[in-house]
Order: structure tokens, then C-alpha cells, then sequence
């Protein structure tokens, strides 16, 4: 495709998403929907400019769906203004553990008999689609992080945790499949994929999220130094979390969302006192930036504004990708037995049972059983396990399967989303 075309219609697109956007929010549609469309369009079934294949060159969709998942766990950690040791984190972990390995075993006993799989290509197969996508999920999780709702920071810290939590079962299906070194029993898998990865990357994304956090809080306050960089303080956090943490045989994406995390509580810590009170004294400062009172918050709100714009420019090209992705080739009857059987009952049942004995409302339950939404993770690990040597026929079939969830989850739930997040915030009300 000749490089000015490629303008002319990126052009087209981001203006026209900047100028549709306020209107999108008051209709039962999401900004990913018109992405999808337009991709389609652009596709092989439109006029042919975008005519990617991804079993030819995986590294490539490989590496742009990874900065656009890490960059949205950024998002999604700086935006969950809680402390590490509330009560409310436990819903998030057992979406992202309890609720995801039950979702990785369901599409497994799903995948053998519909999909003609091998133990290790369902088990893959789980592990690629069982995460919800903290890219795509924007309208349904925490708006800011004044944003306490249960339902919205359950989604939230479900798509930030389970985006690493479904590494190991990506491991173990390569595994099982012969491209991953699992150990003698599998020790190395459950010491080393299962345990320290999860753990390491954890440990050291909470630890430099809060030495880089504290470190310009200090100097902005004492020395009004570290000022006006935030963009790139939010790349170097990333980067240098995520470096860190693969150089450490860890799990990246983990160290990325818990680094968010602990930038948020250095400010929460530091600021006290309500979200929007702080946020309002932001604006009677001179030199909010440097201000003993106002530095830390301005550093986290600045870092999580830049965070979010980039984020949706990675979300348009990205979900562009999958809408040039889709095709009728190769889609059966069993693939789309597969997709409803994942968002309609697998889903629901995973998170029903995850759930048992929290104090979530049945509301609370519905809503969060209906939106797993399924997006760039899922393409991620999809190009991971390719470029891992998984078989050309078989890497084919998994495409399908997975370009299929991702556009059916774009539609339904970008549909569903308006009514019934109005619903719910009615019936809040009301109660």
C-alpha cells in the first residue's frame, strides 16, 4: 500500500474518531466498533489496502500488540486509587485466578472434541482467549481513580491481572506441544512459569513504580526539578518495568500493571484525602507540579493523561488490524459453536463459580459474567505462540478462531454496553 494513501486514510480516521467521539458515548456503540468496520473495509473483503498474513510474518502484529497491551496495563494500574491491602483487590484476583484457570479448562474440554485439538492446541487455545482485555474494556471499567464502583474496579483489576496470570497456560500448551521446555514433571513449569514469573514480575513492577514515583515527588518538591517530562517518565516506567522483568525470566505484563499501581499509591499515600477535593486544589496552584500538596497527584494525572491518549491510538490501529483479519476462510460451524459457547456459558459459568461467597450483588455477578471482553491480549499471545513454531495448519485454525471472538466480542458488547452500564448506574441510584 503506497505511504500516502496510508496517511490519507490514518488521517481520515483519528480525525473523524476526534469528532464522533463525545457522540459515540451517548449511543449503544463503543469507539472500537467503528475501528472494526473500518478495517474490514480495508481488508482483503473491501478494496485490498491492508493485506497482512500473519502466519507469514507474526513478529511484526506480535509487536504491536504488545505495546498496545502493555501500554493499556499502565493505564488500567494508575487508575485504581487503592490501597494494597483493601478488601477490594480480592475480587479482581479471583476473577484473574480462580474465574481464568476455570476458563482456560472449560475452552479446553470445548476445543478437543469441536476443534479436532490436541491436548496442548486446547490448552493453548484457553490460555489465548481466556484474558479480558483491559484495551477494549475502557467503558466498562474505572472511569478515573475516583471511580470506587465494585463492578467497574473488578474489571478493571481482572483485565490488569489476568493479561499475566494467562501466561503460564500459554506456556503450558506450548509445552505440551513440544516448543517449551517444561521439566522433568513439569517442575520447571510450576517453579519457574507458574511461580516465579508471576511472583518476580509482581515484586519488581511494585518496586520500581514506587522508587520512580517517590524519587520525582522529591525532586519536584525540594528542588522543582523532574518537571515537565511526563511523557517521557511514563515511557521510561514502562520500558524500564518491562525490560526488567523479562531480562528476569518474569512475566512483563504483570511488572507493567503492578508499576501503575504503585505510581498511583505513591500519590494516594502522599495526597490523602478525597480524589476530586485533590483534584480540585490542583487548579487554585501556581506550580501544581512543585507544590508540597499537589506534586504527587499532578505527577500521577499528567503520566495517566498522556497514558490514556496513547493508549487509544494504539487501540485504533490495533482493532483496524483484526477488522483487515477477518474472513470467511476456514470459519466452521464448530468455530462459531466455540465462540458462543465461550461468551454465553463458558464466561458465565467461570465467573458465577470464581465468585461464590464474595460480596458482589447478583447485578454485580450478571455484569461481569456478560462483559469478558476479549481483544488485543488475546491477538498478543495468538502471535507469541505462533512465532513459538506452532504449526502452520494448526496456527491457521487458531487465527480464525480467536479474529472471530475478539470481532463478535467488539460487537455484542460494544452494543450491549450503554444500556446496560445505564442500567446498572440507575439502579445504583436507587438503591
Amino acid at each position: 500500500m503506497d505511504l500516502t494513501i496510508w496517511f490519507v486514510v490514518a488521517g481520515l480516521l483519528l480525525v473523524g474518531m476526534a469528532l464522533l467521539g463525545s457522540t459515540l458515548r451517548h449511543l449503544p456503540l463503543t469507539t472500537s466498533m467503528p475501528y472494526l468496520v473500518v478495517g474490514m473495509l480495508l481488508g482483503p473483503y473491501g478494496v485490498g489496502l491492508i493485506a497482512l498474513d500473519p502466519l507469514d510474518n507474526p513478529a511484526l502484529l506480535h509487536r504491536l500488540a504488545e505495546v498496545a497491551v502493555i501500554v493499556s496495563l499502565f493505564t488500567a494500574g494508575l487508575k485504581l486509587r487503592v490501597d494494597w491491602r483493601d478488601r477490594r483487590w480480592l475480587l479482581p484476583v479471583r476473577l484473574a485466578t480462580i474465574s481464568m484457570v476455570l476458563t482456560v479448562g472449560l475452552i479446553t474440554l470445548g476445543g478437543m472434541p469441536l476443534l479436532g485439538l490436541s491436548i496442548g492446541g486446547a490448552i493453548l487455545l484457553g490460555a489465548v482467549l481466556a484474558p479480558t482485555d483491559p484495551v477494549l474494556a475502557a467503558e466498562v471499567g474505572v472511569s478515573s481513580p475516583s471511580d470506587q464502583d465494585q463492578l467497574r474496579f473488578g474489571l478493571t483489576g481482572e483485565a490488569g491481572f489476568n493479561d499475566g496470570t494467562a501466561f503460564p497456560f500459554v506456556m503450558l500448551g506450548l509445552g505440551l506441544l513440544g516448543l517449551h521446555e517444561l521439566g522433568t514433571g513439569g517442575w520447571r513449569w510450576v517453579a519457574i512459569d507458574l511461580g516465579w514469573a508471576i511472583v518476580g514480575g509482581l515484586v519488581i513492577g511494585a518496586f520500581l513504580g514506587t522508587v520512580v514515583g517517590h524519587t520525582v515527588v522529591y525532586l519536584r518538591r525540594k528542588h522543582a526539578e523532574a518537571v515537565g517530562m511526563d511523557e517521557l517518565l511514563t515511557l521510561g516506567l514502562i520500558a524500564l518495568a518491562y525490560g526488567v522483568a523479562l531480562l528476569a525470566h518474569a512475566y512483563g505484563f504483570l511488572a507493567v500493571f503492578a508499576a501503575g499501581v504503585a505510581v498511583r499509591r505513591v500519590e494516594h499515600t502522599q495526597t490523602g484525602g478525597a480524589f476530586d477535593e485533590a483534584v480540585e486544589e490542583i487548579h487554585h496552584q501556581d506550580e501544581p507540579a512543585t507544590n508540597e500538596e499537589t506534586a504527587p497527584l499532578h505527577m500521577a494525572e499528567e503520566i495517566l493523561g498522556f497514558n490514556e491518549r496513547l493508549g487509544r491510538i494504539a487501540e485504533a490501529g490495533l482493532v483496524v488490524v483484526v477488522g483487515s483479519l477477518l474472513s470467511l476462510d476456514g470459519l466452521t460451524h464448530e468455530i462459531l459453536l466455540l465462540v458462543s459457547l465461550l461468551l454465553l456459558g463458558i464466561r458465565p459459568i467461570a465467573v458465577l463459580l470464581g465468585l461464590v461467597g464474595s460480596d458482589t450483588t447478583p447485578a454485580q455477578r450478571s455484569l461481569i459474567a456478560w462483559f469478558g471482553i476479549r481483544g488485543i491480549g488475546s491477538l498478543y499471545y495468538l502471535m507469541y505462540a505462533i512465532e513459538h513454531g506452532v504449526p502452520e495448519a494448526r496456527a491457521a485454525d487458531l487465527m480464525t478462531v480467536t479474529v472471530t471472538v475478539i470481532a463478535v466480542s467488539v460487537v455484542v458488547h460494544g452494543i450491549s454496553v450503554t444500556p446496560l452500564m445505564n442500567w446498572y448506574e440507575r439502579r445504583g441510584r436507587r438503591g
